[in-house]
């Protein structure tokens, strides 16, 4: 999400994963609208039901939300397996 970490209960995981399933149809469809709308739809969810940790806590994460803002063509390029930013040398 690019906002830290949040914290959300085990019962919002249902509605996160039908969220994230309208993300993936919305990328393999090439529907740029439907994805900014999904994608939208999970940073949502994530705030009103979350809850924002301090940037003090580090723990991994179950999950990683991909960025509202995400193109299609990075989408694209995830489902793929390719790096999203190929010209970047960690």
């Amino acid at each position: 999400m690019g906002e830290g970490q949040w914290q959300v209960d085990d019962s919002l995981k249902a509605r996160l994963e039908e969220l994230d399933a309208e993300t993936e149809r919305a990328t393999e469809a090439g529907n740029a609208d439907a994805l900014r709308e999904a994608l939208h739809a999970l940073h949502e969810a994530v705030r009103e039901a979350g809850e924002k940790l301090d940037h003090a806590h580090l723990a991994a994460s179950d999950a990683v939300i991909p960025p509202e803002d995400l193109s299609l063509e990075e989408a694209q390029a995830m489902l793929a397996g390719q790096d999203v930013f190929p010209d970047f040398v960690p």
